[in-house]
């Protein structure tokens, strides 16, 4: 399996298995509860060798919420998702180390009511 595949089903299903709605490929529909998991954009870049695959995959996450006065349940979330991602050191092909993680949370009003914005940028390097 291809490494970022590899990494992203690895953390679809721990994030499902901890309990929370998490959604790949597309937005879920409109009335789909609150808070919930995005898994979005995966990049992978290889560093140059031979014979074996090496290289960093960049992942991002994004985390909803529609209750802006629950600012530490959101920072909750994000604490959980980065507490898999250093969890995770081994999938069935590579092994995973988390070089750099960037989190925001900034106001979204692309809805009909306010919501909070969770932002994971996340660099695994594998090997």
């Amino acid at each position: 399996m291809d490494p970022q595949q590899e990494l992203f089903t690895e953390l679809l299903l721990n994030l499902r298995n901890k309990g929370y709605d998490v959604y790949d490929t597309f937005l879920p529909p409109e009335d789909t509860p609150y808070p919930f998991i995005y898994l979005a954009d995966s990049q992978q870049t290889d560093d140059p060798n031979k014979s074996a695959v090496f290289g960093s995959v960049y992942q991002t996450i994004h985390v909803w919420h529609n209750n802006p006065k629950q600012r530490g349940a959101l920072s909750g979330i994000l604490l959980d998702i980065k507490r898999v991602c250093y969890g995770l050191e081994h999938t069935e092909n590579f092994a995973w180390d988390v070089r750099n993680m960037n989190q925001r949370i900034l106001p979204d009003n692309t809805t009909k009511i306010p919501l909070l914005h969770g932002l994971l940028e996340l660099e695994f390097k594998f090997s």
